[in-house]
């Protein structure tokens, strides 16, 4: 079990961790930024520029590669996973190269710390695209979701906790917010996220019953990971009851319970929703066949398999910390890597993006 109890946050412009990348105070100022976040089930990028307070996305680009399929089975990355990955930072690589960004850092996450062959993958991917993948830690992927995200905590008082929800683990960050920086109280890194789960305790049934017993499994795994942070925070009295979370679960149950007809990130970005609201939502797709969820508008197929192993996830978080609403961010690693680029290669350049 991962702790790290009172850890100072990282400002924007110091390093959450890993290699900083290096530069001379005197060449000009560098102007376009790019941040790559390779997790256990998507490749996401984002190129930006400095603009105000903040920064403009220029160019993005998001695939489901699902890198860490079948990895709790055989402890490697398999063929086929490599495979598709290299093809997305292909792509991932040739926008750098047409954009010119000039500071980028890439990052990978559990899939790659797991794998008995991710240092060979993260050669492999140099080799064949010219990306320089840093395999960071839970500790500095919490980190950096913090950084990406907590502008969008609901104003209050007390600590709020902050949860990132991927792949192959899931990120629990206790903070207190009331600084100009948020100040990380205690951070634990679970096992489980959306295809590990999956792979572990699938989710299957011919009925809405046994469907329903199978994800009561999922969520009873996901929550004995929980028991020792949870344990944790009430020997300190903390209840946070500001809750923020950060990955696809979230912005997809937040799409349906606002019934968009496609995914939006204008309207998704910094909602607050009512807990009991996405919670009625997890128990309608959990006692639903994956066919049926992938005729749902913001699922269709690439999730539909998955996203029920989220809803447990989410779901445990929300019996442990019983918040009435939710926030809901789209932004996390990525935005939190450019915040940090930013502020270190422009020291001029605002503490918030």
């Amino acid at each position: 079990m991962a702790h790290q109890p009172e850890a100072a946050a990282p400002s924007p412009g110091q390093d959450p961790g890993g290699p900083a990348p290096t530069f001379h105070p005197r060449q000009p100022a560098r102007r376009t930024y790019a941040a790559l976040d390779l997790g256990t089930n998507n490749c996401r990028l984002l190129v930006a520029r400095p603009a105000g307070d903040g920064f403009v996305v220029v160019d993005a680009f998001s695939r489901i590669v699902r890198l860490g399929e079948g990895l709790g089975a055989t402890g490697r990355l398999s063929d086929v996973a490599m495979d598709r990955a290299v093809a997305a930072l292909a792509i991932c690589a040739d926008k750098l190269r047409r954009r010119h960004v000039t500071l980028v850092r890439s990052v990978a996450t559990e899939a790659c710390r797991r794998a008995v062959n991710g240092r060979a993958f993260v050669e492999r991917v140099h080799a064949e695209t010219g990306i320089q993948l840093e395999i960071i830690t839970a500790e500095q992927e919490a980190r950096l979701a913090v950084i990406g995200c907590h502008a969008l905590l609901e104003a209050g008082d007390g600590p709020a906790l902050i949860f990132d929800i991927g792949g192959g683990s899931t990120e629990l960050v206790l903070i207190d917010p009331t600084g100009e920086d948020p100040r990380i109280l205690d951070w634990f890194s679970a096992p489980w996220g959306v295809v590990s789960l999956t792979e572990s305790e699938p989710h299957e049934g011919d009925s809405a019953e046994a469907r329903g017993a199978a994800y009561a499994r999922m969520k009873g795994r996901v929550a004995a990971a929980f028991a020792g942070f949870a344990e944790g925070l009430a020997q300190r009295g903390d209840v946070p009851l500001r809750l923020l979370g950060t990955s696809g679960t979230v912005t997809t149950l937040a799409s349906l319970h606002l019934e968009l007809p496609s995914y939006d990130r204008r309207a998704i970005d910094g909602l607050i929703v009512p807990a009991a609201a996405m919670r009625g939502i997890s128990t309608r797709l959990s006692t639903m066949s994956q066919a049926e969820r992938a005729t749902l508008a913001c699922i269709g197929h690439e999730r539909a398999d998955l996203v029920v192993a989220g809803c447990a996830i989410l779901d445990a978080i929300l019996d442990i910390w019983p918040a009435e609403r939710l926030g809901v961010a789209d932004r996390g690693i990525r935005e939190g890597i450019l915040r940090s680029l930013i502020a270190r290669d422009q020291p001029g350049a605002s503490r918030r993006a």
